[in-house]
């Protein structure tokens, strides 16, 4: 069992000149003090009726859920699709625990492939593939050109 209590401690001074350990294991409640508490976000006047607490997520709950159709309809569609979607999400997550681990998990994830990406051999191999997908873009272009002339593919007649 992992108490967190195996790493390495320091000893500060508080105010009144006392010693006190302090653990500086980077452990998950640690990186939790960071993000906000679970639960609703609610006033706490609307918290304190149940009625009005439940009307008040059975609200948010519709709004969250059409901006997330919203969102769903634009995937295919022109406009901000994953955007949308996602601020459907946050709006959930002003209610529901379960909305705010998704957007926990989605942020981790997100900000793992960010420095992922920011890899300086990662870098180095996406722009020798995109280098590579251009002169082989510009070849065909150029055959096309060569072959055909500046024609476009549904005037050309039978050769």
């Amino acid at each position: 069992m992992d108490t967190g209590s195996n790493g390495t401690g320091e000893v500060a001074l508080a105010a009144d000149g006392t010693k006190c350990e302090t653990n500086v294991a980077n452990s998950e409640a640690d990186v939790a003090k960071d993000e906000a508490p679970l639960g609703s976000r609610a006033p706490e006047f609307i918290k304190a009726r149940r009625m009005l607490h439940l009307s008040w997520q059975v609200v948010i709950f519709i709004v969250g859920l059409a901006v997330v159709v919203a969102g769903v309809i634009m995937l295919p569609l022109p406009g901000p699709g994953w955007v949308v979607i996602f601020g459907g999400m946050a709006i959930w997550a002003t209610e529901f625990v379960w909305a705010q681990l998704v957007l926990r998990w989605t942020k981790r994830k997100v900000t793992e492939a960010t420095q992922r990406a920011l890899d300086p051999r990662v870098r180095r191999r996406n722009i020798i593939l995109t280098t590579i997908g251009l002169v082989i873009v510009a070849a065909l272009v150029g055959f096309y050109v060569w072959k055909f002339g500046f024609e476009m593919p549904w005037n050309i007649k039978d050769q």
